[in-house]
């Protein structure tokens, strides 16, 4: 589908963009785009010396022909208050669209609880109208739109002001062309009937649990190779420590102590401060004051911890017992499936998907909503034996049994 004759596309120019640094021309612009079917939106913003992302500025565009259907909207200006854009994001008579949407998403949720209803991801809706996995924004300007970016001021300081022709120019393309992506994706989606696709992908994007950072499941995002319940006890108390020190402090968690520092302390478990003088991999603003004292204490609570509620890893996939050849057949059917489909197949199911179905597990994603509609149904017929694969020609199809 990604390779079908596109219909021309008028050139949209790019000329410097307005600025809105004000609530009221931000709620005047907003009322403008609750006219409309849908408006177009995306940010800049840095994270590399905060937990949080800092956001540094907001593109939206309408789709009304004229220099000012797309302005950029600057949250650092003093005064700006967000609140007409939030007004907008309840809106439920407009679509609103972004491309690669969870960062973007995340910033809006942690700032005002609030996630844009409803929403298009542009990048989610390429993926199951056969643009591969994870296709970037360039990639579809270039494949839908027939133009080039100018990416010069990808890197850029977002929150310097005042900001420079080329950043304001580079910024505005990223909404300009986005109206034209989503006309022809939502028109393949209808095509297709595949839009209830991209709702349940989006439903993830738009659920709070997305975006929520418990501390005290941090520690299953730090790779160990010992799976001892103690020692991942202590894991898990110097990750909560570190996560929770993060979130009030708003400073990336690694500028505490990197993953490296953790599990080297929770195999030294170091009961003073003198005794954290020795680790080798701590930073030593880590080694006094209160990240070192919330350190000691964090392994002090997991020594102490209760056999009863140590962490225990789940190894039952680790204990599988695989069908080989029915997991090859799986690897066949999956992508005779993509290639009918056009649908990337890590996007479908993945290899640890595919090895489960053929060690018996039924609990996986694959088998799930419109992943099973497109392969699932037939990957369990495939493992009950009621059909067989067959080769005609160059493709694989399906043979009852």
């Amino acid at each position: 589908m990604a390779d079908e004759p596109l219909n021309p596309i008028q050139k949209e120019g790019n000329p410097l963009p307005q600025t809105l640094t004000t609530t009221e021309a931000l709620a005047a612009f907003c009322a403008r785009a609750a006219a409309h079917p849908y408006v177009t939106l995306d940010t800049e913003f840095l994270r590399e010396r905060t937990y949080y992302s800092k956001l540094c500025l907001i593109q939206m565009a309408i789709p009304e022909d004229g220099d000012d259907s797309a302005v950029l909207v600057d949250p650092l200006a003093e005064g700006l208050s967000l609140e007409p854009l939030y007004d907008l994001f309840r809106d439920t008579s407009v679509v609103k669209v972004f491309h690669a949407a969870r960062q973007d998403l995340e910033i809006f949720h942690v700032d005002a609880g609030v996630f844009p209803t409803p929403l298009f991801d542009t990048q989610v809706a390429a993926m199951v109208c056969g643009f591969g996995e994870q296709v970037g924004y360039e990639t579809l300007v270039r494949k839908i739109v027939r133009q080039g970016l100018d990416k010069s001021s990808r890197f850029t300081d977002w929150s310097r002001r005042p900001l420079s022709d080329a950043q304001k120019k580079y910024a505005l393309a990223d909404v300009t062309h986005l109206r034209r992506i989503y006309e022809f994706l939502a028109q393949q989606l209808e095509k297709t009937k595949r839009a209830h696709w991209v709702e349940e992908e989006l439903s993830i994007l738009t659920s709070p649990d997305t975006y929520d950072s418990p501390p005290q499941e941090a520690w299953q995002r730090v790779k160990t190779r010992s799976s001892s319940p103690r020692f991942l006890a202590i894991v898990r108390e110097l990750a909560a420590f570190r996560e929770a020190h993060a979130q009030r402090n708003n400073v990336p968690r690694n500028r505490i102590f990197k993953d490296d520092s953790l599990v080297e302390m929770a195999s030294t478990k170091p009961k003073s401060i003198g005794d954290l003088g020795q680790s080798r991999l701590v930073m030593r603003e880590a080694r006094k004051g209160e990240i070192a004292e919330g350190i000691i204490a964090a392994v002090a609570r997991g020594l102490a911890c209760d056999d009863a509620d140590l962490p225990r890893p789940d190894m039952s996939r680790d204990k599988l017992q695989v069908n080989p050849a029915l997991a090859d057949l799986l690897r066949v059917l999956l992508k005779a499936k993509t290639d009918a489909s056009g649908v990337a197949a890590k996007l479908i199911a993945s290899s640890a998907d595919l090895d489960a179905l053929a060690a018996g597990v039924r609990d996986v994603q694959a088998l799930k909503g419109w992943r099973k509609e497109v392969f699932g149904a037939d990957a369990l017929r495939l493992c009950n034996g009621e059909v067989a694969l067959a080769v005609s020609g160059q493709a694989v199809k399906i043979v009852d049994l």
